[in-house]
């Protein structure tokens, strides 16, 4: 099993990847410590020279990160076929203990990666580094997130085991079931599908709001990342239950497969945008007033803005077309 493609692309991935976080972190903690650019010393020099390296380094980390959350859930949802009562990812993440806690810290990390990214690229466009400080500090918090998220990668490959009885996603996300999953699942269909719509309005309100004036960055980013909580609880609550025609199916997981038109894909990667693009535009929000980011940040927040917009429109018309052309009547 470990010789599967996916699982090796993972492994060595993560490996990597903690290797040069943490490498990079601790250049960065040198940086914060030493860094005074009116300081023309040798060692002011040194750091300038090798803080484009680690943003490069990172930068090229990050990416991987991002992308190697989709990676993982693809591979989980791809074995579930070798253990006996998976019927997809649900099932396969259940085989051990790492796997929820890998996929809910590859979660987190993938938001933190995304911020510090948009950070980064603010930072590059000033010739004064005016976010040195506060996008290492991301990084010395980042490091340790996803060097225990590369520990928990390897204990859960490492533990799979082909003759083990795993659940099937019927039971781990059934109303009847003790939990947060089957929490989401049980909560009513008709006031979630309307939290759903409100939430994505306020959030357009919001935006345009921010947009025109300038104001209301923070509040936006909060509108954005609550929406982002409803949207991910409404899947669970009654969104699935149209993808499948089914009014007891509740599970996230198999909407990723084909039989579905794998329509999770877009729809997690259209939550996921949305969100990192939300908290981007409150994580810039102090810096607008930095005399070489004046223009820079709050035409990149205008960005950010429209960014998120655009995925929550994405998001709406998916659920629209599933509940309009579905059998299934609640």
């Amino acid at each position: 099993m470990l010789l599967h493609p996916s699982i090796i692309a993972l492994m060595t991935g993560s490996a990597l990847t903690a290797l040069m976080i943490l490498y990079a972190a601790y250049h960065g903690f040198l940086i914060l410590r030493h860094w005074d650019l009116s300081n023309g010393s040798e060692l002011q020099l040194r750091l300038e020279r090798r803080t484009y390296l680690i943003s490069t380094i990172v930068g090229l980390a990050l990416v991987f990160q991002l992308a190697s959350l989709f990676l993982y859930v693809y591979t989980v949802d791809s074995l579930c076929t070798l253990f006996t009562g998976a019927m997809c990812a649900a099932g396969t993440l259940n085989v051990n203990s790492y796997g929820y806690p890998a996929l809910a810290l590859k979660i987190a990390n993938f938001l933190l990666a995304g911020v510090w990214l948009i950070v980064n690229f603010a930072d590059n466009k000033a010739p004064d580094y005016p976010l040195i400080r506060a996008k290492y500090r991301i990084l010395l918090a980042l490091a340790p997130l996803i060097a225990v998220e590369a520990g928990l990668l390897y204990a859960y490959f490492l533990g799979l085991e082909p003759d083990i009885i795993t659940s099937c996603c019927g039971s781990l996300f059934s109303r009847d079931k003790a939990g947060l999953a089957s929490d989401l699942a049980a909560m009513p269909a008709a006031p979630m599908m309307a939290a759903f719509y409100a939430a994505i309005a306020l959030t357009f309100v919001s935006g345009i709001f921010y947009s025109w004036t300038g104001k209301g960055g923070y509040v936006f980013s909060a509108i954005s990342a609550a929406t982002s909580v409803i949207v991910l609880s409404s899947v669970f609550s009654f969104l699935s239950l149209y993808i499948y025609e089914l009014p007891t199916h509740h599970c996230p997981f198999c909407i990723l497969q084909a039989e579905y038109g794998r329509i999770g894909y877009p729809l997690y990667g259209a939550l996921l945008c949305a969100a990192v693009s939300g908290l981007g535009v409150g994580a810039l929000m102090p810096f607008r007033n930095i005399a070489s980011l004046k223009h820079v940040v709050p035409a990149l927040q205008r960005r950010l803005c429209t960014t998120v917009l655009a995925c929550y429109a994405i998001l709406a018309a998916i659920a629209t077309y599933k509940i309009l052309t579905s059998n299934l009547v609640l």
